[in-house]
């Protein structure tokens, strides 16, 4: 974890890896989406904004040193335990569980849904650092692992996706920044058959603002719920992790079930 009496020198260097990485002291202003650190690795010195997933994932081990060393990431843990609960709380067998996970990063939501059991797990991402991070991370956590802009799905793609039947949607640390936009969660709850699990986690910041941040998520979970197309079933509020001035950054988990499909109106209304 990061020291808060030496914000000014935060350095760390693993002996086990040739991987060290600076953290500016901050005051605060700093945007979460707009933190980055400075990193050396091979011989190079690079500057790396946290929410450049490509550039963390491209360096082994940096997006675990960053987020869960340093910054005390719990959302992996804390969403797919909520789910854990439920299904517990359902008498619902997780082994009969075929999770496609979205914003699937470098797999560890994947590893955490690997514990639970599940009969199947498709990772989900749009970049291909993300896939290469977790196949070079964790091996044999995905059934499979798809690259796919989830807003344009081709064809062939969506059909191999439908083929997998899937009852539960996770996605973790992947909403309300615009690194996912709302048609590409849609897209991907519509893909879940009616009833299916979903576990979700977004900033509270953004539940409690209108417009979700700009990204129009909120909104749409709000009409999800009030629409009777998701049934919420629990929330958790927690520490996501601390922000680069050390302050926690809190969450809500939540875990749902699906009742029907996202109309494709509102899909059409996502593109406006």
């Amino acid at each position: 974890m990061l020291d808060a009496e030496a914000v000014d020198s935060r350095a760390r260097k693993s002996p086990a890896e040739p991987l060290e990485i600076r953290f500016p002291a901050h005051d605060g202003e700093v945007d979460q989406d707009e933190e980055w650190c400075e990193v050396a690795y091979d011989g190079t010195k690079r500057h790396i904004r946290f929410h450049d997933y490509a550039a963390v994932y491209s360096v082994p081990g940096l997006y675990e040193r960053i987020f869960y060393d340093e910054l005390g990431c719990e959302s992996p843990q804390t969403v797919c335990g909520l789910l854990r609960d439920e299904l517990d709380r359902a008498d619902a067998d997780a082994g009969e569980l075929r999770v496609i996970d979205v914003g699937a990063g470098n797999g560890m939501v994947g590893e955490e849904l690997a514990k639970l059991g599940g009969d199947s797990i498709v990772g989900v991402d749009i970049i291909p650092e993300a896939a290469e991070a977790a196949e070079r991370d964790r091996p044999g956590v995905y059934d499979d692992y798809l690259v796919v802009d989830l807003t344009d799905i081709p064809a062939e793609t969506r059909e191999q996706l439908e083929e997998r039947r899937f009852n539960c949607l996770t996605s973790v640390a992947a909403l309300g920044f615009g690194d996912m936009p709302p048609r590409a969660f849609a897209e991907a709850y519509n893909l879940v058959a009616d009833g299916g699990w979903i576990a979700i986690n977004i900033k509270e910041d953004f539940l409690t603002n209108e417009d979700g941040n700009g990204t129009g998520f909120a909104s749409l979970i709000r009409r999800m719920l009030r629409e009777e197309t998701l049934d919420l079933l629990g929330k958790r509020r927690y520490r996501h992790r601390l922000s680069m001035s050390l302050e926690p950054l809190h969450y809500v988990a939540m875990v749902a079930r699906k009742r029907q499909d996202v109309p494709g109106d509102w899909l059409d209304e996502l593109d406006d």
